[in-house]
């Protein structure tokens, strides 16, 4: 009877599915809000919590009663992640899911030019398009406040006018393959040590003028179709549930309309979840990387808990519906949308702009005639260093990549300058690990450095390639360095092996800066960041001058780590401090090293005067300072040009200069415009940057770079008025090379 019962269920079911009218959810031809009513009217309420939370390590479910696929995501921003077991953080092992590793952001940030973003969105976006992923977990824009962050290399600086100008082209060209951009980690996320739970504190000024504008730009002229939470705490509330983050600025102010997904495990609270603006729960009950609970996808805080505090009044049935619709619209624009393209998996176009990327964004900071090292000239060299020859892809956290290819430094260097090269390694660093480091014993690294030290007597040249790598404490997630100096012995080794041999080039490759304590003692400095697949082909051109370096810091090299701002206030600023009934813990106004316990919470004392912005108004000089790079050209700045002396509350003007390529190669130059208030009601860096340009010019070249002012670039934030004001009165526009390498002044009236 039972078995006669299902087959007339299934049969009354089937005739009036016949005759019922195309559910409109599955009609392209009509608008998405219409579409996504439609699916949302037809779902049952456990199927719509069923949105909101995971049901594997990387996968959300939809709706398979009706046809709605689940979501798939995958970490990035530089490269799709290889497969995750479904339950587990053990790789598959799978023999297809091997891809392009393409520069990570400090490098794109380094270019200083959006076209190259456009090219990284297009490409990465059909590598995660080809693996079937409907989100990407990336782009990265927190803000670069310390050198310490271990995920540093993930973001793109510490200035929001680059990071924002850089990440609107991503997000467009990602999505235009029907993969949503899920921009991370909002917000404040900024150091990795205690992130799970340092309640940061700040003034509204620094939020709003240097650690929100990136995310603004990428939701509002990007268009991101999801946002990730962050792991750490703001206001006395986690971000991934707060009120003020989620609902009033980014869906009230913002305008929202895409998906907030927590950092995995970053969700902390039932109610919270419920009420404030989070859509997709994910990995609850892990600590990320390293271990598994019994606990089912059903147990998280948006699973049965919520489900039960609906049933029982204790949250209304809308906030349900409003995740739901967050969610439909995302799986219609992405597993549901029929016109995206295919994708492609690892092709020679993908390495292309890679390598393209790559030679945009190495930086040249110090030459005294020896780069470009020509071939013809130098035949023995001697490569030292670990990274010559490490799989940089390997570790850092969930950005590490099973990579198709990896060419090697050593491998294209020896490409291109012949069989006289050697190599030795000069110093260990132990395998990639997360959470844990291997300790190199002092011998081991004596005997290394020693070799190397011998070997490079005599030689033509010798190419340092050093820095740091993708371990536990370096530039890895969940764990900060230690200090500001190179690790490993390596500030030792460069200082014996130029004594050694006075020809020696500093290539280090590096998501941070670092301090330079041999800097005046060795001819030339490159810095070169984590490039991908081809890191290798990129040095290799820059050193011997087939490519012409045009990277541009995005970031300040600090002489030492106290001339950073984040540093200069002690451990109440950087990293936090054991909070205590009534205040302060006595240690931290002590200013002595606080081992922060359950409740630590960190105070931005610089404000708004981060990077050079710190530099500037104190007065400390940079090492090199944010903007700067050198090239194997020069140029020469004319004198601007402004379309007017004068500007209305609501106009604009130009300003346009001359720049000539006065050197005898062709090279990149990125221009760049800086604008600094004269008088203000409130404190002011003395300059910010507004505007910047990469032109390409031949031996002799002229051209006119123009750069638009509005008086949306004079603005700074009112906290007191909670606005946006650009007050009255004389501004002056700095143009040149870098934000202390002013090459034009001129002057204007906002009236």
């Amino acid at each position: 009877m039972k078995i006669k019962s299902i087959l007339l269920s299934m049969s009354m079911a089937t005739s009036a599915l016949a005759m019922a009218q195309q559910p409109i959810y599955l009609d392209r031809t009509k608008p998405i809000e219409e579409r996504v009513e439609d699916a949302l009217s037809r779902m049952t309420l456990e199927e719509k919590v069923k949105l909101c939370h995971a049901q594997g390590k990387f996968s959300s479910a939809g709706v398979p009663r009706l046809g709605i696929p689940e979501i798939w995501m995958s970490d990035g921003p530089h490269g799709v992640r290889a497969e995750v077991n479904w339950n587990d953080w053990g790789y598959s092992e799978w023999k297809n899911d091997s891809i392009t590793a393409f520069p990570a952001l400090t490098a794109l940030a380094a270019t200083w030019n959006p076209k190259m973003s456009a090219i990284y969105g297009k490409n990465v976006g059909e590598e995660t398009r080809y693996r079937e992923k409907d989100i990407l977990l990336g782009p990265g824009v927190n803000i670069y406040r310390t050198p310490l962050n271990g995920r540093n290399f993930e973001y793109m600086g510490e200035d929001p006018y680059l990071a924002g100008e850089m990440v609107v082209p991503y997000v467009k060209e990602l999505q235009k393959n029907g993969v949503a951009a899920c921009v991370k980690h909002f917000a404040l996320n900024n150091q990795e040590k205690w992130r799970g739970n340092i309640n940061v504190i700040l003034s509204d000024r620094a939020l709003y003028e240097i650690y929100l504008p990136a995310f603004k730009k990428a939701v509002q002229e990007g268009g991101a179709w999801s946002i990730m939470g962050a792991y750490n705490q703001v206001w006395n509330q986690h971000c991934c549930h707060n009120d003020r983050l989620l609902n009033k600025i980014l869906r009230d102010e913002w305008g929202f309309d895409g998906v907030v997904v927590t950092d995995w495990g970053g969700a902390h609270d039932t109610k919270e979840s419920a009420l404030n603006g989070l859509d997709i729960e994910m990995g609850s009950f892990t600590n990320g990387l390293t271990s598994e609970s019994d606990f089912t996808f059903d147990d998280y805080y948006l699973g049965k808990p919520y489900l039960n505090m609906i049933k029982r009044g204790e949250v209304p049935e809308k906030t349900v519906d409003d995740k739901a619709r967050n969610v439909l619209r995302l799986i219609f624009r992405t597993a549901m949308n029929t016109e995206k393209p295919f994708g492609r998996g690892a092709s020679p176009e993908h390495y292309a702009a890679a390598k393209e990327i790559g030679d945009e964004a190495i930086v040249l900071l110090k030459n005294n005639g020896i780069l470009p090292l020509d071939p013809a000239k130098y035949r023995n060299i001697l490569v030292v260093g670990e990274n010559a020859v490490r799989p940089l892809n390997r570790g850092g956290g969930s950005s590490e990549l099973k990579v198709k290819d990896m060419f090697s430094p050593l491998e294209a260097i020896r490409t291109v300058f012949g069989n006289g090269v050697k190599y030795a390694e000069g110093y260990r660093s132990g395998r990639p690990m997360y959470g844990n480091e291997d300790i190199i014993p002092q011998n081991i690294l004596d005997s290394l450095r020693n070799q190397a030290v011998e070997m490079a007597k005599g030689m033509d040249a010798v190419i340092y390639i050093g820095g740091l790598n993708k371990n536990a404490f370096q530039d890895c997630e969940a764990s900060d360095r230690h200090d500001y100096n190179l690790p490993w012995g390596q500030d030792r080794i460069i200082e014996e092996l130029v004594a050694a041999n006075p020809n020696l080039v500093v290539a280090n490759i590096s998501g941070n800066a670092y301090a330079m304590p041999w800097v005046d003692k060795v001819p030339a400095v490159v810095q070169s960041w984590y490039l991908g697949t081809m890191v290798g082909p990129s040095m290799a051109d820059v050193l011997s001058g087939k490519v012409n370096p045009s990277g541009k810091l995005p970031f300040s090299f600090q002489k030492r780590l106290e001339d950073n701002g984040a540093h200069a206030y002690g451990v109440r600023s950087y990293p936090g401090v054991e909070t205590k009934a009534g205040g302060n813990a006595a240690a931290d106004l002590a200013g002595a090293d606080v081992n922060v316990g359950k409740n630590p919470e960190q105070e931005y004392l610089e404000d708004i005067f981060v990077g050079y912005r710190w530099h500037d108004t104190k007065k400390i000089p940079a090492l090199f300072p944010f903007g700067y790079g050198l090239s194997y050209t020069t140029f020469k700045y004319g004198k601007p040009v402004l379309s007017a002396s004068e500007m209305s509350a609501d106009g604009e003007l130009t300003v346009t200069v001359p720049v000539t390529n006065t050197g005898s190669v062709a090279g990149k130059e990125v221009v760049q415009l800086y604008i600094s208030d004269e008088k203000s009601s409130l404190p002011r860096p003395l300059k910010e940057l507004k505007g910047f340009e990469k032109v390409n010019l031949a031996p002799g070249q002229t051209r006119n770079v123009a750069f638009t002012v509005t008086p949306e670039a004079l603005k700074f934030f009112d906290d007191k008025a909670h606005q946006w004001v650009a007050e009255p009165g004389k501004f002056k526009l700095l143009i040149g090379s870098s934000s202390t390498d002013i090459r034009a002044k001129s002057q204007f009236e906002l009236k």
